[in-house]
């Protein structure tokens, strides 16, 4: 397919609609549509923002609101924004308009060049992702980290070679789209009950993160969570080459967690070689044990060394929002865990806890449960103060289950406040929502870094 032959409806005006936008152009699209249904968007913010990105070669037509069959007509490809859910009206008419609909990860891959390795999962996939692009560029100068992690993969397609290597983060919302999307190595960390305001059914979910394997041959490779059983059960669905990391079991082909060490068995019939140690890496808790097993699975079946795979993970740091360290207030230590954005992820944050823990939740309702992580604060959280729109969904679960230390705030920075009154020195303070951020704040980074705005305004 010449893709330059082609007129485009992007939908959605965010920030992979935009980039969407600038690589059409950069290719020299017959024509493009940038839609958005916001009836409050500004058309000249948003041309503003696409000329911030690039100068644009041609003509862009911007569409507020609503679209008609009539313009409809003249697309003969639908670009969706990974906010866009296929159940959207707007999507269901385009559907009824026979328009093949791809996402910005296929319209990256198909503009690409290179080699691409996939990672997904409910938790961990930033940091695993991350990691892996540190490893990746020991080796291979022409590494490009790309995704969900908030860098649009059509932002560097034009820029990558065959010799480059894309590590690219994938959400299920992203993997609902893909038409021909392949990477050499595909990972799937976890699955637990996420986005089901969005999906609706846990199976439709599963099968939307499994979609990251669905174009791969038994040539190519899909690295998995051994202890997962929801991933078990679709194993044999998978027609790549499985190899599996474990923090449980020692496993007789694949990288698994022994005692305090990271080995590696590349086949059955290979002896088992000591990547690291738990005590060479940056990074707190089982669950980030886990990423970085999945990391050295991914990178050595994608060709590197175990000396580069070693040297990246002892010089990488944390990401930011994940157990990111923020500071220590009169004996006091602050963590942002804001990317604990649903309760699975939370609770290997309290896990990770190595003190008594104030914990910092709630937020928007993603029609979630919160039994299982009110039941991980066992003795180690000593006070929940509740912020949000789930405040009284999580203070009445807390309260059935026997918290009953609980404190409401309106703010964040309140929240803030009220754990340095109520923190003992040699506690932790840590805010793990178990909730996505989208009811009081724009994203999960925002609630971080103003998180850590206040932290740092508190007095010694």
């Amino acid at each position: 397919m010449n893709l330059k032959d082609n007129k485009y409806l992007v939908v959605g005006a965010g920030i992979s609609g935009i980039s969407a936008v600038g690589l059409l152009d950069e290719i020299g699209a017959s024509g493009t549509i940038l839609f958005d249904g916001n009836q409050s968007a500004d058309r000249s913010a948003i041309l503003k923002r696409i000329n911030e990105k690039k100068t644009l070669k041609h003509d862009v037509e911007i569409i507020i609101g609503d679209i008609d069959d009539e313009k409809l007509n003249e697309v003969d490809i639908a670009i969706l924004s990974p906010g866009v859910p296929l159940d959207n009206p707007l999507s269901i008419r385009i559907k009824e308009h026979y328009i093949p609909i791809w996402g910005e990860l296929e319209l990256g891959y198909k503009t690409g060049k290179g080699r691409v390795v996939a990672i997904t999962g409910t938790n961990g996939k930033t940091t695993t992702t991350s990691l892996v692009g540190a490893i990746m560029r020991e080796q291979y100068s022409e590494t490009y980290v790309v995704g969900n992690i908030g860098l649009p993969y059509t932002e560097y397609t034009l820029s990558m070679t065959d010799e480059s290597m894309t590590v690219a983060e994938v959400s299920s919302f992203q993997l609902e789209t893909i038409q021909d999307f392949c990477p050499v190595v595909s990972a799937i960390l976890n699955i637990t009950p996420d986005h089901l305001d969005r999906h609706h059914t846990m199976e439709a979910y599963i099968d939307a993160k499994f979609c990251v394997t669905k174009n791969q041959g038994k040539d190519l490779v899909c690295v998995l969570n051994y202890e997962d059983e929801l991933i078990r059960e679709r194993i044999p669905y998978v027609k790549a080459k499985v190899v599996f990391f474990s923090s449980k079991t020692e496993l007789t082909a694949g990288v698994y967690l022994k005692g305090e060490d990271i080995l590696y068995k590349e086949s059955e019939d290979k002896e088992a070689v000591k990547v690291c140690t738990i005590h060479d890496m940056n990074l707190l808790g089982v669950h980030n044990y886990e990423n970085v097993m999945a990391a050295i699975a991914i990178t050595a079946n994608a060709g590197v060394s175990l000396d580069n795979i070693r040297k990246a993970i002892r010089e990488f740091e944390a990401v930011e929002h994940r157990i990111e360290y923020v500071k220590t207030v009169k004996g006091v230590k602050y963590y942002n865990d804001s990317k604990g954005t649903n309760t699975d992820a939370s609770i290997k944050a309290v896990e990770a806890m190595v003190t008594p823990t104030v914990l910092i939740g709630g937020g928007y309702d993603k029609h979630s449960e919160y039994d299982e992580w009110i039941d991980s604060f066992k003795d180690k959280v000593k006070e929940l103060v509740l912020i949000g729109e789930t405040a009284d969904k999580i203070e009445e679960t807390a309260r059935k289950k026997g918290f009953i230390n609980i404190t409401r705030c309106d703010t964040l920075e309140e929240a803030v406040l009220v754990c340095h009154k109520l923190a003992c020195e040699g506690w932790a303070v840590l805010l793990s929502p178990a909730c996505a951020s989208w009811d009081m704040f724009k994203s999960y980074e925002e609630r971080g870094r103003l998180f850590k705005e206040y932290v740092n305004k508190l007095s010694e």
